[in-house]
């Protein structure tokens, strides 16, 4: 078939594949294990790409009374950490013929205006995280399929959660920093009610108080810049032993610990040794640069949308917490 002249059809995959055109339909509907093999699997594909053929989405739907649209609910997109997620999930989803639309809750908190005039019509299900659970009561997205991102699995709304193992990122944070000989800390909190900080408030407190001569003191910021600094700020000058680690929630409540410690005349990591968790961009932008757990956001967002799909197919989704690592850079060192 000359390209450009009309739409490729299944029946011209089916033949430049050698194949049925219902092995075609079982293999770029994704029903195709256990019936059809691997290579042929791969056969067909490759010939529907080679062909630039793409399913006629409008009378799929039609037939099986689905959207094929997911909703991604996220807070508000001020790092590049959610942006992966909707990357890794929209990957996924463009694999299995499915569409993401990204629902930034404004600032992490309470709902955006309702961008569906019926949400039940318009999705075929939700992926969300539970900084942004507040947002899906504005769209009544719990009474679709669920899937919850970085949330509470034994109180979770939806039908199955997927989290990165981050109690085990702060045990690794913690053995780190123990090892250097660090014994008074200070835990730089995220001023966000949430699951995923909680957890890492927990983790940190029990993994020190096993450790014996410890002081571990806790200042609270939002997840900015300046409201690091000032919270900082206010925790150095406090009266008492000042601590010589910094355990901070995120990579941005770290770079503002960064200036607030230049700003009390405090070195980076030889006055006060800086830890973060994320592992965004910034990590390696701020000097010296940061050590920090490292998510990976891309493959979170493909774990919470193969999750979703098989919550829709009725099958039981992988289970398992995506592991997480430390990555260790110059912003950490033995104090004096």
């Amino acid at each position: 078939m000359a390209r450009g002249s009309t739409r490729p059809t299944s029946r011209d995959v089916a033949q430049a594949a050698g194949v049925s055109q219902a092995a075609v339909s079982l293999v770029l509907g994704d029903k195709w294990r256990g019936r059809v093999s691997e290579p042929t699997a791969q056969r067909v594909r490759e010939a529907a790409q080679d062909l630039g053929y793409r399913p006629n989405l409008a009378a799929r739907n039609l037939r099986l009374g689905r959207t094929r649209t997911v909703l991604l609910v996220v807070p508000a997109l001020t790092t590049e950490f959610f942006a992966e997620v909707y990357t890794g999930a929209a990957r996924v989803a463009g694999e299995h013929g499915f569409g993401v639309v990204l629902y930034p809750s404004p600032e992490g908190v309470g709902p955006a205006r309702d961008p569906f005039a019926s949400a039940q019509a318009a999705l075929d299900g939700v992926i969300a995280s539970s900084m942004a659970a507040d947002a899906l009561s504005a769209i009544r997205g719990d009474q679709l399929p669920l899937v919850m991102l970085d949330s509470d699995p034994e109180g979770s709304l939806g039908a199955a959660t997927v989290n990165l193992d981050i109690a085990d990122g702060i045990r690794q944070v913690a053995e780190h920093l123990l090892t250097l000989g660090h014994r008074r800390f200070l835990h730089l909190a995220a001023d966000v009610p949430s699951w995923t900080f909680e957890v890492r408030a927990r983790e940190l407190a029990a993994r020190l108080s096993a450790a014996p001569g410890t002081e571990l003191s806790t200042a609270r910021a939002p997840i900015s810049i300046d409201g690091a600094r000032i919270a900082t700020e206010a925790a150095l000058g406090a009266p008492g032993p000042r601590p010589t680690a910094l355990v901070c929630d995120d990579d941005k409540l770290a770079a503002g610990a960064y200036k607030a410690a230049r700003r009390a005349g405090l070195r980076v990591p030889d006055d006060l040794s800086v830890t973060g968790l994320d592992d965004l961009g910034l990590a390696t932008a701020i000097d010296p640069e940061l050590t920090t757990v490292r998510l990976d956001a891309e493959a979170f967002g493909e774990r919470g949308m193969r999750a979703l799909l098989a919550v829709l197919d009725g099958r039981t989704p992988e289970e398992g917490d995506l592991p997480v690592s430390l990555v260790v850079r110059g912003s950490t060192a033995p104090p004096r």
